[in-house]
């Protein structure tokens, strides 16, 4: 551990000098679209090379994992600032992530020199998700530790300006690219959070229809499948924490995607809270929320922040899985669990005027992670789902994470001496697990 410490900062102070040193080039696609004709203009296929015909991608056996590519940087060309790392305001005592991220194989050009300072000195850059090459990474990653597909987020709520709208075509793009390039598969994940009454239809359908029309995603070789269809998730149905759309526009959402004569024809996931199946805790007491769900094609409920320890976990999901489970089958819906390795957010609720403390659900060196992908195994599940790859915001991220943050008034959690890409390794062998290639253990696999 102290070898790999030392190696670590050797590779921080290689690639992170001081900030006048530190290389970056903005973006060739140039700045986000500011009206909508060039935004949609924006929206195009893939080069018909990346286009080929199935066989696609399917989701049996599959490890998923949540991709939310929302990073963008100072100078990184898209013209927005540091959006979800702080906004405007980034520095020591006003940022909004808990996890810093391991940066020691971008290359110069993707590397965007924060206010933030390492211990030595030095600046302390970032990433951002509006570079290609960043993203393609993010893939390799994937594929060199065998996670299989990316659900690429796509918020409703930054659907509704020309400059949001842009940006996470600019993603979509990377991401597409990046599954192509290393063989991995993408899809499409509405997450409606933040939408008003009447747009959790109106603003995805009309999206949809442009992804279909224009962008032309379903010819892409690399778009998931489910039951020999393309797959189309939204999540965010059923959950009582006061969201202004209806549980009816998710019904009509759900048919449309399902059955529309045009644009449907797709397996449906749907994201739930975790108490879907009771109507309880975190679940809306409203008999609808069932009839949805029965009309989709995989279930999957959010565990985020349920448990927080791996004797909550022993404790609790056993019985949760197999009453889902059961549930499921009676349907004859497909089950995909969630499982996620940590979680904090001090920055992000101090940026909100609220305490948190650091490292809220603790990850154990991999041990809590681990325990979630046991019991899925032994549940027979035959998918799982991590949540989420880059999510540093609120600590959930397995991507690769660094050993060494910078100093001062914000603090950051880091992988405390563990290898950076252990969470990543770790994904990959319950990913083994459930498919049966390795036995079922309580105890960490280790590393050869």
């Amino acid at each position: 551990m102290k070898i790999h410490l030392f190696l670590s900062i050797l590779s921080v102070a290689l690639v992170c000098p001081v900030g006048s040193v530190l290389a970056q080039e903005p973006s060739k696609r140039g700045r986000v679209a500011d009206n909508w004709d060039e935004a949609y203009k924006r929206l195009r296929p893939l080069a018909d090379k990346s286009r080929l015909k199935g066989p696609h991608p399917t989701t049996e056996g599959k490890v998923l994992t949540g991709y939310q590519g929302w990073f963008a940087a100072e100078g990184d060309g898209s013209g927005i600032s540091w959006q979800h790392f702080g906004g405007r305001r980034l520095g020591p005592g006003h940022c909004s992530f808990d996890l810093w991220p391991d940066l020691s194989e971008l290359g110069k050009d993707e590397l965007y020199p924060s206010p933030f300072k390492m211990e030595d000195g030095s600046t302390a850059p970032l990433f951002s998700s509006y570079h290609p090459a960043t993203v393609g990474r993010h893939f390799k990653w994937m594929k060199d530790y065998g996670i299989d597909a990316a659900m690429l987020q796509r918020f409703g709520a930054n659907l509704k300006s020309p400059r949001s709208f842009d940006f996470n075509t600019a993603v979509m793009e990377n991401v597409r690219n990046g599954a192509e390039l290393h063989g991995r598969a993408w899809a499409v994940m509405y997450d409606l959070s933040g939408l008003q009454k009447g747009e959790a239809l109106s603003v995805i359908r009309e999206d949809w229809k442009r992804l279909v029309d224009q962008a032309k995603v379903l010819e892409d070789r690399t778009y998931l499948h489910h039951a020999g269809k393309p797959l189309v998730a939204v999540w965010g149905i059923g959950f009582n924490d006061n969201r202004q759309y209806t549980v009816e526009e998710c019904r009509d959402l759900v048919d449309f995607l399902k059955s529309d004569p045009k644009y449907g024809g797709n397996s449906v996931m749907i994201g739930v809270p975790y108490y879907w199946r009771n109507l309880s805790n975190d679940t809306l007491k409203d008999p609808l929320v069932h009839e949805v769900i029965k009309k989709a094609d995989i279930v999957s409920p959010w565990a985020v922040g349920r448990y927080a320890s791996v004797e909550a976990v022993e404790k609790n999901v056993p019985g949760r899985l197999e009453g889902d489970l059961s549930w499921c089958k009676d349907e004859e819906l497909a089950y995909l669990p969630v499982i996620f390795p940590g979680f904090s957010w001090q920055n992000l609720q101090k940026s909100r005027g609220r305490n948190s403390p650091l490292n809220q659900t603790k990850r154990e060196g991999g041990k809590f992670l681990w325990s979630q992908g046991l019991e899925v195994a032994r549940a027979g599940c035959s998918m799982v789902y991590v949540a989420m790859f880059d999510e540093i915001d609120e600590g959930t991220a397995i991507m690769k994470g660094s050993n060494v943050a910078p100093v001062g008034d914000s603090k950051f959690m880091t992988y405390e001496g563990l290898p950076e890409d252990h969470y990543l390794w770790l994904t990959g062998q319950i990913g083994k697990m459930v498919r049966k290639e390795i036995p079922k253990s309580a105890n960490l696999p280790k590393r050869r």
